[in-house]
């Protein structure tokens, strides 16, 4: 059986249970299929660690007769991890020119987590470089292909994964997400993409970006794949300064549970249905919204009024946050150094040597936020930013006093053509929904809701108060099958 006809992590227990196929003979095909894709989604392919991990699982199997669900529920899944986490002995380059030879010493604790439940890494997966970007074009590595629509992008910055998910070259995959770089890929591609709540799942391993809104989380083919990451990848880590100490609840049970559809409140903001969005967007999100109500659900209007300032907010604080971050690569603690940099007769001209390895849109962002954290404009900027940015939380938090979860869609369009945004300012504009979220850390998530009239994927977005995954879980698993209950 091929490795692309298993739709979720239970189908591929129960075909090794019954010997339809072996961990070995799918981590082979799994691979096979990866080294032969044109989509361009692996950076990484770790062979050698795939086989070894296969062949342990494979002897753990025959000794066992059936898989060891409870103790390692992930039990030879094919696994692939966006290239802006570490792994052990395995290069991480984060789409960048100017990491292309680093060998982490170390596996994240998110990564970590999943190859403990028996996950397989199967490789590092491309992305806009450095996770800046909505559609996996500044990538130093060459841009990602859409899975089923090779002229458009996949969405970013974990276009790689959303491709590799979409296209069946692994069976889940882990993105990080700052403004939507989660949700955005998913809606485009047609998976399912979980954000969790900020503190949710260890940043121990994440190469920040925007520390305060960067998040990791998987992107599956279903939302029970996705409840079943998160049971292994979330819960507080010592390693995180910033992990939340609030204890995973049993995602799975929650995704699994039915609604309490006479209870439950759906908020929709006036301001996410506006003029901008494409038509079928707007039809297809409504059309949902409107299948809640029929289950029992009950919609609320409500207004989230300062999203209009979110794209703004989001381009001062995770620029500023960049800025920073980005100054440990120097050529001397972290980064390429090129050999004209050793030539350099003066500390300017040897950095202006090794920060040539960054690309456009990174260097754009580096130079926003040091201009935004300048003396004489941080007040100006940074912390006007900051100060709105706690507006938009209390806006959610106002909303959530009225609502149990808040609906709409996930991205004014669909996939577009390679090529066809060159405005830094229009794509920046893409994840005017998304965006609010990570200000707010709270958990939210896209699930395929329909299609445009050129069949491309779009995503419904549901957002739920702090720690609330379970709830988000289980109101999309309840939209996604109900086809089939």
């Amino acid at each position: 059986m091929a490795s692309h006809s298993f739709k979720t992590i239970r189908e591929i227990h129960d075909a090794f249970d019954r010997k339809i196929v072996s961990p070995t003979e799918l981590a082979d095909e799994y691979l096979d299929t990866a080294k032969k894709s044109k989509h361009n989604a692996f950076i990484t392919i770790c062979e050698e660690r795939t086989k070894k991990l296969a062949s342990s699982a494979q002897d753990l199997l025959s000794r066992e007769g059936k898989v060891p669900r409870k103790k390692f529920p992930l039990f030879g899944i094919p696994i692939g991890i966006k290239d802006n986490m570490t792994m052990d002995g395995v290069r991480t380059t984060c789409a960048s020119k100017m990491l292309d030879n680093y060998i982490a010493p170390y596996t994240g604790t998110a990564v970590a987590r999943l190859e403990a439940a028996g996950g397989i890494g199967i490789g590092k997966l491309n992305m806009d470089e450095f996770a800046m970007g909505g559609s996996t074009e500044n990538s130093a590595y060459g841009p990602v292909l859409h899975p089923q629509f090779p002229d458009r992008v996949p969405g970013g910055s974990s276009g790689g994964s959303a491709a590799a998910v979409g296209a069946g070259l692994c069976m889940a995959a882990l993105g990080s997400d700052t403004g939507g770089s989660i949700r955005l890929p998913a809606s485009f591609t047609g998976i399912v993409g979980l954000k969790p709540t900020y503190g949710r799942v260890s940043r121990y391993g994440l190469v920040a970006f925007g520390s305060s809104l960067d998040q990791i989380g998987p992107m599956t083919r279903s939302v029970e794949d996705a409840a079943v990451i998160m049971n292994m990848m979330g819960g507080h880590d010592p390693m995180d300064s910033t992990s939340s100490p609030t204890p995973n609840e049993d995602f799975l049970k929650a995704a699994l549970s039915e609604p309490h559809w006479k209870n439950l409140k759906i908020g929709v903001p006036k301001e996410y249905f506006v003029k901008g969005i494409a038509s079928d967007v707007d039809h297809s999100v409504r059309a949902a919204l409107q299948w809640y109500e029929k289950k029992g659900a009950h919609l609320v209007e409500i207004s989230l009024p300062h999203t209009h300032f979110s794209v703004a907010v989001y381009y001062i604080v995770a620029v500023s946050e960049a800025s920073s971050n980005l100054a440990r690569y120097d050529g001397v603690r972290f980064g390429v150094r090129p050999e004209a940099a050793d030539q350099a007769q003066d500390l300017e001209t040897f950095y202006k040597k090794v920060r040539s390895n960054f690309g456009p849109e990174v260097k754009r962002r580096i130079i926003l936020g040091t201009f935004a954290l300048s003396s004489g404009y941080s007040d100006a900027y940074y912390k006007r930013a900051c100060q709105v940015r706690h507006l938009i939380k209390k806006d959610f938090d106002a909303a959530f006093s009225k609502c149990d979860l808040i609906a709409g869609p996930v991205s004014p369009t669909t996939a577009f053509k390679l090529g066809a945004v060159q405005d830094p300012l229009q794509m920046y504009l893409n994840d005017i929904f998304t965006i609010p979220a990570n200000l707010a850390g709270i958990p939210a998530m896209s699930v395929p809701c329909g299609h445009d009239k050129d069949g491309l994927p779009i995503g419904l977005h549901l957002q739920a108060p702090a720690f609330a995954e379970g709830r988000l879980l289980s109101v999309a698993r309840a939209f996604e099958t109900r086809g089939t209950s």
